[in-house]
């Protein structure tokens, strides 16, 4: 049986290590507005959810919310000043940090499988050798993780093919025969696996033990210029993040409210932990592990990135 990821994964919302007990703001003073740019997927669900139960407010910040297909599209937005914060994974962060590019993690987050048709032959990750997986974004994490998986496997992970397919035409794709096989996080695994699609293997633990995949993230220069604003957004994020983690049936409630996911699909995920420190470790062994496959030509500074 496939291990729950509850218990062996991480989630894309492990935070930052400083928990900073930020000073509330005075109501007289106009709130600081933001603008974040998420995943529609359920690891982004505590910052929904602490918009809504005034975690930000407290720290007068007006957030707004915009959502982009993976975080490598995210990190434009953030540079150019578009975007205060975003959300992305951990390998597209450090594609990015390798190529000069400077960014700070602020807090973070995992789940995720790999599917493949119900009567496809392939039975292990090992079986993906020579074959070709669908990923969100290539040259990303699912092309890191699907390869961890396969080394682990016993399989040959550079003879592994990938194709971009957006998370929400994957289950259908896969059913359909359009695609061999597909790496997808919930609330698509639970949606193509209602589709008779099968998982054939959960690759992040293939990686680490407690792999924390994505984190929320601000320019080095905005965070230079803005330590205040820094300081009281992770303080409200943390807080979003502990709120969401003590209370399930509340994040189940709002994720049909972000994404096209119905609330019948909401209530059968399985959903992430939110943990409110780095795993500095899990990044390191996913730096290691995009450097040797190639991800990234360099050695990567994670703790620039994760400070």
């Amino acid at each position: 049986m496939p291990i729950t990821r509850r218990t062996h994964l991480s989630t894309l919302a492990a935070t930052g290590a400083v928990t900073l007990a930020a000073p509330l703001v005075s109501r007289a003073w106009a709130a600081d507005k933001l603008s974040i740019a998420v995943i529609p997927i359920a690891d982004c669900a505590p910052i929904y959810l602490g918009k809504e139960k005034g975690f930000f407010a407290k720290q007068n910040l007006d957030i707004t919310l915009s959502t982009q297909g993976g975080g490598a599209a995210i990190i434009p937005g953030v540079l150019s000043g578009q975007l205060q914060f975003g959300f992305s994974n951990v390998p597209s962060l450090l594609i990015a940090q390798t190529k000069g590019l400077k960014f700070v993690g602020v807090r973070g987050h995992d789940f995720s499988a790999i599917l493949v048709p119900a009567d496809s032959p392939i039975k292990t990750a090992k079986d993906l050798t020579g074959k070709t997986v669908a990923v969100n974004n290539l040259n990303n994490i699912g092309d890191v993780s699907v390869r961890a998986g396969v080394r682990a496997a016993g399989g040959d992970p550079k003879n592994v093919k990938f194709i971009e397919v957006p998370f929400p035409d994957m289950p259908a794709a896969l059913a359909n025969h359009r695609i061999e096989a597909g790496w997808m996080v919930e609330p698509f695994v639970t949606i193509a696996q209602s589709r008779g699609n099968r998982v054939v293997n959960w690759p992040l633990v293939d990686i680490a033990p407690k792999v924390m995949i994505a984190v929320y993230f601000a320019s080095v220069q905005y965070a230079n210029a803005n330590p205040d604003i820094v300081k009281r957004f992770k303080a409200a994020i943390t807080e979003s993040l502990a709120y969401a983690d003590s209370h399930n049936d509340e994040v189940r409630k709002i994720i049909p409210t972000y994404t096209r996911i119905s609330p019948e699909i909401a209530a059968k995920i399985t959903l992430p932990i939110w943990p409110t420190e780095w795993n500095r470790a899990s990044a390191q062994a996913l730096a290691d592990d995009a450097f040797e496959s190639g991800l990234i030509t360099k050695k990567a500074d994670i703790a620039a990135l994760f400070p």
